[in-house]
């Protein structure tokens, strides 16, 4: 879910809110278990997943960037998409309930998970290339005031594409996460709403990398409080907790999101001039 949320901030910073991640994590979760069931290599399952992430996300932004549909309408509806894309593929590869699945799962290097170590990188040069480099630039600008930046010689359209380009690999490789590290296996609809966790967190990190990184880690925990209370031996609920990340994250929208200073193109579409 961090790693979707990174890439989502620069998409966001860009003018684009991408709600078709949920749909991107997805296939990155289906078709990184497939490519690597076939193959045997958990590796080429992942480059399986960035595909699969690039190619819904692009589909999204062919629609809601090039063509100027409404973000919300195109991202709900490539959510839908993926949902009964692979659950139809999954049922009729492995059966109508799928078999016991395993897959191998992504090795790790010294005991530390590569995902990871993609993770805690990824956030400090996000930033940088965001804030300190000419593209982050543009594509703020573009976020901001796109009519200005297409006076300045630069595309919006290009600009928004490049962002979300960015934004669906990572969102290909959280899911190659759940199903290639977590659980070395796949269940239909296994993001279960976590690509809409990662939008609330850019607007709770503000759209800045490293305050969405720190959200991202709140939100875990908050959802790894159930095996802390299952080992203290309190009855609790089980489902409480479970709940518990989805529950923050709408918290944080009510509360933290309220007054924010957004992006003042966000979820606006833009058509250039003639």
């Amino acid at each position: 879910m961090a790693i979707a949320a990174v890439g989502e901030t620069v998409c966001q910073v860009a003018g684009v809110i991408d709600i078709g991640i949920e749909g991107s994590m997805l296939c990155g979760a289906f078709f990184g278990m497939l490519v690597s069931y076939f193959t045997h290599d958990p590796w080429l399952g992942l480059l399986g997943a960035v595909a699969a992430g690039l190619l819904t996300t692009l589909i999204f932004g062919f629609f809601a960037i090039v063509l100027g549909s409404d973000q919300v309408v195109v991202g709900t509806a490539i959510n839908l998409l993926a949902l009964g894309l692979t659950g139809t593929l999954y049922r009729n590869e492995f059966g109508q309930s799928g078999q016991l699945l395993s897959v191998e799962r992504l090795p790790a290097w010294h005991g530390v998970d590569p995902l990871l170590v993609l993770l805690f990188l990824s956030a400090p040069a996000t930033w940088f290339w965001i804030r300190k480099t000419g593209w982050g630039l543009a594509a703020r600008a573009a976020g901001e005031y796109p009519e200005a930046t297409e006076a300045a010689g630069f595309s919006v359209i290009r600009l928004r594409l490049q962002a979300l380009t960015f934004a669906g690999a990572f969102a290909g490789i959280a899911g190659a996460y759940l199903s290639l590290v977590v659980t070395g296996s796949f269940a239909e609809n296994m993001t279960a709403g976590r690509g809409f966790v990662a939008i609330a967190m850019v607007t709770f990190g503000r759209w800045r990398p490293g305050y969405v990184f720190l959200a991202s880690i709140l939100i875990g925990f908050a959802g790894s409080l159930q095996f802390f209370f299952q080992a203290k031996g309190w009855n609790v609920p089980y489902e409480l907790f479970v709940a518990m990340p989805y529950v923050v994250a709408l918290l944080v929208l009510v509360f933290v999101g309220k007054g924010t200073l957004a992006p003042r193109s966000l979820a606006q579409s833009y058509r250039r001039e003639r």
